[in-house]
C-alpha cells in the first residue's frame, strides 16, 4: 500500500469524553488542595507542589534546589534511606521527588487500600527529613558526577547555552536546574537546611489527590497528617522584563562532532497569555507534529534531519519559543536557513486546511491528558503552577474550536519574530564556521561551554 505523506489522512467521528469531577478546598494550615475524582482503578495519587524551584537559588549556590530535593528523602522520621526505600517498596507505592526551575514535586501513587500508611511515609518526608552530612555529601557528587557527563551530551550543552544566553545571566532561568559545578562547590548542609526551612511550608504549597476519595474525609485525614507542619510565607519574585532584539549566532565548539545541534528561537508571553489556544494551534501546524511545516521541509524535503520540533516554552515567570533540531555538519547552514524561511512563512498566515487538522489534532488528543493517575495529576498540578482559571479544562475545547484563521494569523505574525531570533550552534567550530560565514547577523560569537557561566 502507497503511502502519501503529502495528504493529511481524513479525520474520524467526533470523540466523546467527560472531565474527570474536582473540587478545590483551603486546608486549615494555608494549602490549596484539588480533589480529583477517578475510580476506574482501586488507585490513588498525590502531587504536594511546593514553590521552591531552582529560580530561587541563592546567585552563589545555583543548583541548592536540586540538591534539596535529592537529600530530602534520604532518610526522614524513625528511618533511614534505605528503610524509608523499602517500606515504600513493601506497599507497592511510587514515590518520587523531582525539582525544576519553577517547583519541587513530592509523588505519591499507591494502591487505594494502602493510601493511609503510605501517606504517613510521605508525611515524614515532608515533615521530619535527616538531612545527614553523609547522605548531603553522597547526593552532592552524584550530581557532580552528572554534571560532568553532561558536558559530553551535545543536546544538553545546546539547550542549557540557549537558554543562558537567551534569558541573560541576570535571569534565574538562565541557568540550569541541576546548577553549576563552581556553584556546588560551595553549598554547604548548612544551605540545604535553610533552603528546606524557608521554602517547605503549607502556604507556599499546593495539593493534588486524584483517586476515589471520599472527599470529606480524605481533607480530614491530610488535616490530621499535617496538623504540625509549621506555617511560613509564599514565596514570590520579580523578574528582569528586558528583551533582546538583534539577533545573535552563538557556535559551541564539540570536538568530534559529526552534527550539529541547532538551537531558534526567541523570548515569548507567559502562560496565561490571552493569545495560547491560538500559539497552541500555530505551533502545531509550525512544528508541533509529525505532519508540521518544520519537519515536511527540513526531513521529508531535504533529509536534512530525522525529526525537528518547535514549541513555545512555559515557565511560571517567563516564556520563549524555540525550534530544536540535529542535522550532519555540513548540513548546519542549509536547515539553519529553511528553519529560518519557515519562520518567516508562517508569520504569512495558514490555510484553513492547516487550522481544521490541528484543532482535530488537540481535541482528539486532550482526553489523553487525562487516561492515567499520574497524566491527571501532573495536568491540575500545571493548572496551579500556571494560575490558570477554575473551568480551565472545562473550556479547553471549546476556546480551541472556536479559533479563527485571522486570530491564528494574527498570532503569527506577533509571536514568531525570526529577525529577533538567537541562534545555538553545538558542533564541529569550524566546520560551522566556513557554512555561516556568508550569514549577515549582527553578532557571531564562539563560546567555550566551560566558561558560559563564569562569564
Amino acid at each position: 500500500m502507497e503511502v502519501r505523506r503529502d495528504k493529511r489522512p481524513a479525520t474520524g467521528n467526533e470523540i466523546k469524553f467527560s472531565l474527570p469531577g474536582h473540587i478545590k478546598h483551603s486546608l486549615k494550615n494555608g494549602a490549596e488542595i484539588y480533589l480529583v475524582k477517578k475510580t476506574d482503578l482501586p488507585i490513588a495519587r498525590i502531587n504536594f507542589i511546593i514553590n521552591s524551584g531552582s529560580k530561587f537559588d541563592p546567585k552563589s549556590k545555583y543548583g541548592l534546589s536540586n540538591l534539596t530535593a535529592m537529600c530530602i528523602d534520604e532518610g526522614a522520621g524513625e528511618l533511614d534511606a534505605l528503610q524509608l526505600s523499602d517500606e515504600f517498596d513493601y506497599l507497592g507505592a511510587h514515590f518520587s521527588v523531582h525539582s525544576d526551575s519553577d517547583i519541587t514535586i513530592l509523588s505519591l501513587q499507591t494502591l487505594s487500600e494502602n493510601f493511609n500508611t503510605a501517606l504517613n511515609l510521605l508525611s515524614s518526608v515532608i515533615l521530619s527529613p535527616h538531612f545527614k552530612e553523609n547522605d548531603f555529601l553522597r547526593e552532592k557528587r552524584k550530581v557532580q558526577t552528572r554534571i560532568e557527563q553532561l558536558k559530553d551530551e551535545p543536546d544538553y550543552i545546546a539547550n542549557s547555552a540557549f537558554e543562558f544566553f537567551l534569558f541573560g545571566k541576570q535571569n534565574p532561568y538562565a541557568f540550569p536546574v541541576i546548577g553549576i559545578n563552581d556553584a556546588l562547590n560551595g553549598i554547604e548542609i548548612s544551605d540545604v537546611k535553610e533552603f528546606y526551612k524557608s521554602f517547605f511550608n503549607p502556604q507556599n504549597t499546593s495539593i493534588v489527590a486524584v483517586g476515589n476519595f471520599e472527599d470529606e474525609k480524605l481533607i480530614s485525614r491530610i488535616e490530621s497528617t499535617f496538623q504540625d507542619w509549621i506555617k511560613g510565607n509564599n514565596f514570590s519574585m520579580e523578574f528582569p522584563t528586558g528583551r533582546k532584539k538583534d539577533p545573535k549566532i552563538c557556535v559551541i565548539h564539540k570536538q568530534d562532532a559529526v552534527q550539529t545541534e541547532i538551537r531558534i528561537g526567541h523570548l515569548s508571553e507567559i502562560r496565561n497569555d490571552k493569545d495560547y489556544f491560538q500559539k497552541q494551534l500555530l505551533n502545531l501546524i509550525l512544528g508541533g507534529q509529525f505532519s508540521s511545516r518544520l519537519n515536511l521541509n527540513l526531513r521529508e524535503k531535504h533529509g536534512y534531519t530525522y525529526g525537528i520540533s518547535s514549541r513555545f516554552n512555559y515557565l511560571k515567570n517567563d516564556a520563549y519559543f524555540s525550534v530544536s533540531t540535529s542535522v550532519n555538519t555540513e548540513n548546519t547552514l542549509g536547515a539553519t536557513d529553511e528553519i529560518l524561511n519557515e519562520l518567516t512563512k508562517v508569520r504569512e498566515g495558514i490555510t484553513e486546511e492547516e487550522l481544521a487538522f490541528a484543532k482535530s489534532s488537540i481535541s482528539r488528543r486532550f482526553p489523553l491528558n487525562f487516561e492515567t493517575y499520574s497524566q491527571t495529576a501532573s495536568n491540575f498540578s500545571s493548572k496551579i503552577i500556571h494560575n490558570l482559571a477554575d473551568d480551565y479544562f472545562e473550556t479547553f475545547l471549546s476556546k480551541i474550536l472556536n479559533v479563527e484563521i485571522e486570530d491564528v494569523n494574527t498570532v503569527a505574525a506577533k509571536s514568531i519574530v525570526p529577525d529577533s531570533a538567537l541562534i545555538v550552534l553545538c558542533g564541529d567550530e569550524k566546520k560551522i564556521l566556513e557554512q555561516i560565514n556568508s550569514l549577515s547577523f549582527s553578532e557571531v560569537a564562539v563560546v567555550n561551554y566551560d566558561q558560559i557561566y563564569s562569564g
